[in-house]
């Protein structure tokens, strides 16, 4: 069979009548396919944007940088979207956007509800220059415009802002310590708490006396460098002067050298106060061993053999504090216990006589010493722990009135975190 003759002029139109037929059977069936897409997309999109209105979008977007802190803030505000909370377009929140002035394209760093304006940006970097922009958007989704601040940088200040409650605390303590040490050394008499340990020593000494038997004190079983050992040692002259003017005898076993050495001087310059030097015997104050349950073990065989009739446990103590106490108790002396550390302190209240309880201990030293800065420094701790239950007092009730239905819970909530700001450093 012979091949058609592809350069003759039907070769060459047939294609061409074969596209345009199947183009005409295409529009023949549907005419509004290809011409109808415009007019139907902006019906679709007027259609949405009637079911879903566009809010206004907010104005006079403001950002500042934060007064008073280390340049790591800015604070951002702007005005309210006209459509905040009214309408059908119905603006439920804000979100606030940032960017380097350096970039191009915002990232979202919070939101918001409807009826707040302002937005603190934490976190930043001192130097750096941010612009912020601002939307917002509706329980339906939809989101207004933009809106963008102006240029800001961030700068450290001089004070940060967020310790001001802890200036005003340190400045009412530092100032009722230094008030009180004034007028303690003046002479004025001044009131201190009560404690009830510390009038029991003179019933303890007198008791010890009218039998005939000695006092034990244990100053703890730590060494000079424990505030704890300072305390006990103060607590110690106290109780030496009136050991001497009684005529009675003590007792100091301690577990380190220095604590020894410590306690013999403060023995001796008891007695010599009360006029009694010659009754001082260095040999009843002397070291025992470093060990610490050797040292228990000593203490324990001095209760057995000599049956003191008052036990004094003032200092630090660890594992052998209900040991000494109990040992103490079986003898039927009378026990004053005091110390800081907090899993002793239920041994010793369930054995001895009188404990005193944390601070008590070195509130004791200092009700005894009657030294003015002592007694000044303990009248003005009293006067910050005043305040201090008086902000937490006051920071419960506005927390609680700030969860009651009603309420305007933003400001109670400032206003806790205001008086919460003297104990938690800041936010």
């Amino acid at each position: 069979m012979s091949q058609p003759n592809q350069n003759s002029p039907f070769c060459k139109i047939f294609p061409t009548l074969l596209s345009a037929l199947f183009l005409f059977t295409i529009l023949a069936s549907s005419p509004k396919t290809l011409f109808a897409q415009d007019a139907e997309t902006s019906v679709i999109d007027s259609t949405l944007e009637n079911l879903v209105p566009i809010p206004a979008r907010p104005a006079n977007v403001k950002a500042k940088d934060h007064v008073y802190d280390i340049g790591e803030k800015v604070d951002v505000s702007w005005e309210l979207s006209p459509d905040d909370t009214t309408g059908l377009r119905n603006v439920v929140g804000y979100i606030i956007s940032r960017r380097l002035d350096t970039a191009s394209d915002f990232d979202s760093v919070g939101a918001v509800f409807s009826r707040i304006a302002s937005l603190t940006d934490i976190g930043l970097t001192k130097g750096e220059s941010y612009q912020y922009a601002v939307t917002a958007y509706t329980s339906a989704g939809a989101v207004s415009e933009t809106s963008v601040s102006n240029s800001v940088t961030t700068e450290q200040e001089w004070f940060d802002g967020d310790k001001f409650w802890q200036v005003l605390l340190l400045v009412i303590i530092a100032g009722s310590v230094a008030y009180f040490i004034y007028h303690a050394k003046k002479g004025k008499p001044m009131f201190l708490r009560k404690i009830a340990g510390l009038q029991a020593v003179e019933e303890a000494i007198g008791r010890a006396t009218e039998m005939g038997r000695p006092i034990l004190f244990i100053p703890g079983i730590h060494d000079m460098d424990d505030v704890q050992t300072i305390a006990g040692m103060t607590i110690l002259a106290k109780v030496a002067k009136q050991v001497a003017e009684y005529e009675s005898r003590i007792f100091v076993p301690t577990r380190a050298s220095l604590a020894m050495t410590a306690a013999r001087e403060t023995v001796r310059e008891a007695y010599m106060t009360a006029g009694r030097i010659d009754a001082y015997r260095s040999d009843d104050i002397y070291y025992v061993t470093d060990e610490q349950f050797g040292y228990v073990a000593a203490v324990n065989g001095i209760m057995t053999r000599d049956k003191p009739a008052t036990c004094f446990y003032l200092g630090a103590f660890f594992a052998e504090s209900l040991i000494l106490a109990e040992t103490g108790n079986s003898i039927g002396a009378i026990q004053i216990a005091g110390t800081a550390m907090p899993a002793q302190l239920p041994f010793f209240v369930a054995a001895c006589d009188y404990t005193l309880i944390g601070e008590e201990l070195f509130a004791a030293s200092a009700y005894l010493s009657e030294d003015p800065k002592q007694m000044g420094s303990l009248k003005g701790q009293d006067v910050g722990k005043v305040v201090a239950m008086a902000a937490i007092l006051i920071g419960a009730v506005l927390a609680t009135l700030g969860s009651e239905e009603g309420m305007n819970i933003e400001t109670f909530n400032s206003a806790f975190h205001a008086f919460w700001g003297v104990f938690g450093g800041g936010e």
